[in-house]
């Protein structure tokens, strides 16, 4: 929720810019879109206020069942390939080395929950103010009585005939209220103030009428729903009230010119006088689930102005109309993205829908209390084994399984060579012996070195690591955290899923890059060899505040001419490490019968 907040804040400047120029767009094309649309142009608003939400949404709840190929629950599907016990340990006494160093995020968290003990009583204060009235309402409906006035029931019923109305709304009479509304989303109820029915005057109850109707046929209840849901959960933003006022008021220029559309030419000076008989006696303080003819002296002008200067638009309106309605929406919408903080992580994330033969694999009793994925993936067979396919599409810290790429990087652009990989130790004391020293590639994977990938990465400079990234398309490509940390629980980011794809391209050299490179980082991984096959992998570990929260192992095995690139992860609140992903994938493997390291 820390960084949610903190994310939702920085939504809020974008809104803030996104309200002002929107509502310049409808000033300046005012004249050029129907009321109708202006108003329908207020949802894809909504839209947007809702996407930051997105991210509080179960990921599971947002795609739809199923998904491309086939889904099997077996594990007969793999070959059994039994390993022999003939083997040569890589890594001393059988033991991945996996060193990490906690990062902190006390600062955005403390600041988020700063926020959040903001926001959540203005929410509170919010929702007390709408039960109240709502309350004031609730006594209004208990004392008001079904319309019996014979003249209005007949009127009543030729405006649903000239609307087409099937299904007729109630309607009720009531002693508290100063002008007719609508309330209700699924047993919706009209109610008429007893001194206009005691002032019977049948060419304004027919407009008053006609006007209420007019919100039911356009299902406005569903949209003042909305209105005041983004009202409780934006209180803070000024901008966005004003926008949903200004909503509120499209909305009834819609309804007027809804009506004006059924009335002859000669009406509508009759319908405005309407408005304006009314004013007096129009409530200021509309209920929050109602709609009506009500609002302030400013918007009744307005409405005025534009009943007076209304005139049926022509096919050639209607369809410049559209258009620019159309034009208007796309934009808005492709906002959307850079207001939500899932897509804006997740816009381009690999999901299982791009693969055809998917098998759906339970490992979940090897996964205990953590939230993990698995993902392996039969090169010759063309076929992927997962488990918890959620978690495998979701997004992660890459932490150092990352320093496997940036080994190439530096190969790439002659930082180390295959031949000449070691960089010399600074004298800088680490946590940990082993990186107290100088380092060549295969030392520096195998103990996890952050000091020598983070020299790769100052050799190469910001830029080329983008460039990189971008090239072989590494997760989000996101290195904006800097270029000292941005692949340690930093900005970066990349699923399991997408990190089997992408050990399969650098198991194949997909990248183009020297088959040379290639090897020497292929070696840098090999963890084990036996008889019937080899072992190679990485591990990584996200620390944050000195709790293990994020647990990677990836890598590939090969055995008797077939090859397998997995990715195992697993989440927790603490105690979630790169050795525990090796452990459990460890566990896997060797009930699938493939190789995995000795004396493990």
């Amino acid at each position: 929720m820390s960084d949610f907040m903190i994310r939702f804040f920085i939504s809020n400047l974008l809104i803030c810019l996104l309200t002002v120029s929107f509502l310049g767009v409808k000033q300046l094309l005012g004249r050029v879109i129907n009321p109708r649309m202006q108003y329908g142009l207020w949802y894809c608003f909504l839209v947007l206020l809702a996407a930051p939400f997105l991210s509080l949404i179960p990921a599971g709840l947002l795609k739809l069942p199923g998904g491309a190929g086939f889904f099997r629950s077996s594990l007969d599907l793999l070959p059994s390939l039994q390993g022999g016990a003939d083997a040569r340990a890589l890594v001393p006494e059988g033991q991945l080395l996996d060193f990490a160093v906690s990062v902190s995020r006390n600062t955005p968290a403390g600041a988020g929950r700063i926020l959040f003990l903001l926001w959540l009583p203005g929410i509170m204060v919010t929702l007390a103010g709408i039960v109240k009235t709502q309350a004031v309402f609730h006594r209004i409906r208990q004392s008001a009585l079904p319309l019996q006035n014979p003249e209005i029931r007949t009127l009543y019923g030729e405006c649903l005939r000239e609307l087409k109305l099937k299904k007729p709304v109630p309607v009720y009479s009531t002693a508290f209220l100063k002008s007719p509304v609508i309330t209700g989303l699924f047993f919706p109820r009209i109610y008429v103030p007893i001194h206009l029915i005691s002032d019977y005057n049948s060419e304004a109850m027919r407009y008053m009428l006609l006007h209420e109707l007019q919100h039911y046929k356009h299902k406005d209840a569903f949209g003042n729903y909305l209105m005041n849901l983004a009202g409780v959960l934006y209180w803070f933003n000024p901008f966005v009230w004003f926008a949903l006022k200004e909503m509120q008021n499209d909305r009834e220029a819609a309804c007027d010119t809804s009506v004006l559309e059924l009335l002859d030419k000669k009406e509508y000076v009759a319908y405005g006088n309407t408005l304006i008989s009314l004013a007096e006696k129009i409530s200021l303080r509309p209920f929050p689930f109602t709609a009506g003819m009500s609002g302030g002296m400013k918007q009744l002008k307005r409405r005025i102005r534009s009943i007076a200067s209304y005139k049926p638009p022509s096919f050639r309106q209607k369809a410049l109309s559209a258009a620019v309605f159309a034009v208007i929406s796309l934009a808005l919408f492709g906002f959307a993205p850079y207001l939500s903080i899932r897509a804006a992580q997740d816009t381009d994330a690999l999901t299982t829908e791009a693969f055809t033969n998917v098998v759906s694999v339970d490992y979940g009793e090897l996964f205990g209390d953590f939230d993990g994925s698995f993902v392996l993936y039969d090169m010759q067979g063309d076929i992927w084994y997962i488990y918890n396919r959620v978690q495998a599409e979701k997004r992660l810290s890459p932490d150092s399984t990352y320093k496997i790429y940036d080994a190439l990087f530096g190969l790439e652009e002659g930082v180390i060579a295959p031949d000449a990989s070691v960089l010399p130790w600074d004298g800088t004391a680490y946590p940990f012996a082993a990186w107290n020293t100088d380092q060549d590639l295969a030392s520096a994977i195998r103990n996890s070195v952050n000091w020598y990938f983070q020299s790769i990465d100052s050799q190469l400079g910001a830029g080329s690591v983008q460039d990189y990234l971008q090239k072989i398309g590494y997760g989000n490509r996101d290195s904006s955290a800097g270029i000292s940390s941005y692949w340690l629980e930093a900005s970066l980011k990349i699923s399991p899923l997408e990190q089997t794809a992408l050990l399969v391209k650098l198991y194949r050299n997909d990248f183009g890059f020297a088959p040379a490179n290639i090897r020497a980082v292929k070696d840098a991984m090999l963890l084990s060899q036996t008889t019937d096959g080899s072992l190679y992998g990485k591990t990584g570990t996200g620390r944050v505040d000195g709790k293990d929260v994020n647990g990677w192992f990836v890598g590939y095995t090969e055995t008797e001419g077939r090859v397998y690139c997995f990715a195992a992860n697993i989440q927790g609140n603490d105690g979630a490490t790169g050795s525990r992903a090796a452990e459990i994938t460890e566990d896997i493997l060797s009930r699938l019968g493939l190789p995995g390291r000795a004396g493990s």
